[in-house]
C-alpha cells in the first residue's frame, strides 16, 4: 500500500505538472491522502534494475519514500498504538511511469509495472530507530534530486496506520509507503525523467541507500 501526496511540497509540484488526473472529490477528512497499491510483481531488490519497455512509456521517474512493514495484525487501530504494529521500515523507489499515470484516473497502471518497486537495502526493526525526523535523499547519476525530512510528512506513520486500519485489517508482512519529498522528475520545466543508463541512488538515514540501474528492455 502507498501513500500519495504527503509532503506538501511534493503535493504542490505534483499538482503543478499536468500529471495528477486523480478525482479529490471523496471524502478529505476521512481519507485527505491518496491510497494505491503495487503488485508484488513490481518489487524487486537492492541491486536488480529498473526495467522498462520503451514502448510501453518513456516518462518514468524516482520516488525515494520510507516504507513501514507492519507486524502484527491489528483494526481499528488507534494513533497512540500503531507504532506497537510496526515490524521494522525499509526504504521504497516508487518508481512510476508518469504518461501512463496521466492516462488514467486511478494510479494503479502507471505503479505496477515490473521492476518499479525496488526495496531494501535492510530492515531495520522499529524498536532501534526513531522515524520522525530521518533524511531522504535521492541522486540520479550523482545529482542530488530529493531531499526532504520524514519531520514534514503530512500524516506520520502512526496516523496513516490507524486510518488505514478503519477500512482494513492490517497484516503482518504488509508494507506501507509513506509518501515522497519534492524534488521528483516532473517537478522541473521541463521533466527530467529517467533514461536508460541512468543510475538512481535512493538513501534514508538511520535505514542505508541502494543503488538501481535503469535498463530498456528493447536495445
Amino acid at each position: 500500500m502507498c501513500i500519495g501526496k504527503n509532503y506538501r511540497e511534493h503535493a504542490a509540484e505534483f499538482a503543478g505538472s499536468g500529471f495528477d488526473r486523480s478525482d479529490q472529490a471523496g471524502d478529505e477528512e476521512e481519507f485527505p491522502f491518496v491510497v494505491f497499491s503495487k503488485p508484488w510483481t513490481s518489487i524487486v531488490g537492492p541491486t536488480e534494475a529498473i526495467k522498462f519497455d520503451p514502448e510501453v512509456t518513456l516518462a518514468i521517474d524516482y520516488e525515494v519514500e520510507l516504507a513501514v512493514i507492519v507486524g502484527t495484525e491489528g483494526r481499528n487501530i488507534e494513533p497512540e498504538d500503531a507504532l506497537q504494529h510496526v515490524f521494522g521500515y525499509t526504504i521504497v523507489n516508487d518508481v512510476t511511469a508518469r504518461d501512463l499515470q496521466q492516462k488514467h484516473r486511478q494510479w494503479y497502471v502507471g505503479k505496477s509495472l515490473d521492476t518499479f518497486c525496488p526495496m531494501g537495502p535492510v530492515v531495520v526493526t522499529a524498536d532501534s530507530l526513531d522515524v520522525s525526523n530521518l533524511e531522504l535523499r535521492t541522486h540520479v547519476n550523482g545529482e542530488l534530486r530529493q531531499k526532504g525530512t520524514t519531520a514534514d510528512l503530512i500524516y506520520d506513520v502512526a496516523d496513516i496506520i490507524a486510518r488505514l486500519s478503519r477500512t482494513m485489517t492490517l497484516l503482518p508482512g504488509d508494507v506501507i509507503a509513506t509518501g515522497t519529498p519534492a524534488g521528483v522528475g516532473i517537478g522541473f520545466d521541463p521533466p527530467r525523467f529517467l533514461c536508460d543508463g541512468d543510475v538512481v541512488e535512493v538513501a534514508i538515514a538511520g535505514i542505508g541507500q541502494f543503488e538501481s540501474r535503469v535498463r530498456s528492455t528493447r536495445r
